[in-house]
């Protein structure tokens, strides 16, 4: 699916906003020690309240958080709180994609101190990245589904409510830590105040996985895989900064994703 052009994107323009926050400190503010999902999204929204950029917000679980209006743009956002789990996080509304429903999806992740002190804090780093960063498959549609007749008496509804484990951009590549990031195709370039910091190779995997069954005597879980189609394709993208930015060190992909790498299973990903 080709690309749609930069020209009428708000990616841009959303990134040279949050550079602009960061500097003019505007900190996330939480609400409540409770707040441990939305004063980073929160934080998101009042950069696209100041750009007045008209917008249709989701809800709890639908996908993605922000649909911009004037164009087929959306935003998924992810906080993550450092130190903590910040290698990989949970998708249980949608798996990550850079097109959905019409649209090509961005996706933030912020970083902020795990435990400020106090209730406002500022954004340490931040990736702004394409969806197809995270997996460029475009034509999976998650549903949930259920079967019925469990239990002694067969009365019992079993939900498969799947949830997604993915690596977040910190994990994928290095050299992103007390920086602003944008991650775009190789095809798009953001503009000339820009500076190219990196290029970021993923290669397909060799087989892909269609179903799983679960034993329920056993607690088993088994995946059903198939060859890959289009194993060892590659997908570039590059890492773009603004100028005055960019560091001494080039953003690369991490050794153990410089080629395609095995699944982490939900065990291991919580203990990133």
């Amino acid at each position: 699916m080709p690309m749609p052009s930069l020209s009428n994107s708000t990616v841009a323009e959303f990134f040279r906003h949050v550079i602009a926050a960061r500097d003019n400190n505007r900190f996330i503010r939480r609400v409540s020690r409770q707040d441990k999902e939305f004063h980073f999204q929160n934080w998101v929204q009042q950069r696209l309240d100041e750009l007045n950029v008209a917008y249709e917000q989701g809800g709890r679980n639908s996908y993605p958080d922000f649909r911009i209006v004037p164009v087929t743009e959306g935003y998924e956002i992810k906080g993550l709180a450092y130190p903590g789990r910040d290698m990989s996080f949970d998708s249980n509304s949608q798996v990550p994609t850079g097109f959905h429903n019409g649209r090509v999806i961005y996706y933030v992740f912020g970083r902020y101190p795990k435990e400020p002190d106090g209730d406002e804090y500022p954004v340490t780093d931040l990736v702004l990245c394409h969806g197809d960063f995270l997996n460029a498959d475009h034509e999976y549609v998650h549903k949930n589904k259920s079967v019925r007749g469990f239990g002694s008496y067969g009365d019992i509804l079993i939900r498969d409510r799947k949830m997604y484990v993915v690596p977040t951009p910190f994990a994928l590549a290095s050299n992103l830590a007390h920086f602003f990031t944008l991650v775009l195709p190789a095809e798009h370039t953001p503009g000339e105040d820009f500076e190219m910091i990196g290029e970021l190779v993923r290669i397909e995997a060799p087989s892909l996985v269609v179903a799983y069954r679960f034993d329920l005597r056993t607690n088993d879980l088994t995946p059903d895989t198939i060859p890959n189609p289009h194993a060892g394709r590659k997908h570039t993208f590059r890492a773009w900064r603004l100028r005055g930015e960019a560091g001494t060190r080039a953003v690369q992909m991490t050794p153990a994703r410089a080629a395609s790498a095995p699944l982490l299973d939900a065990d291991e990903a919580e203990n990133e």
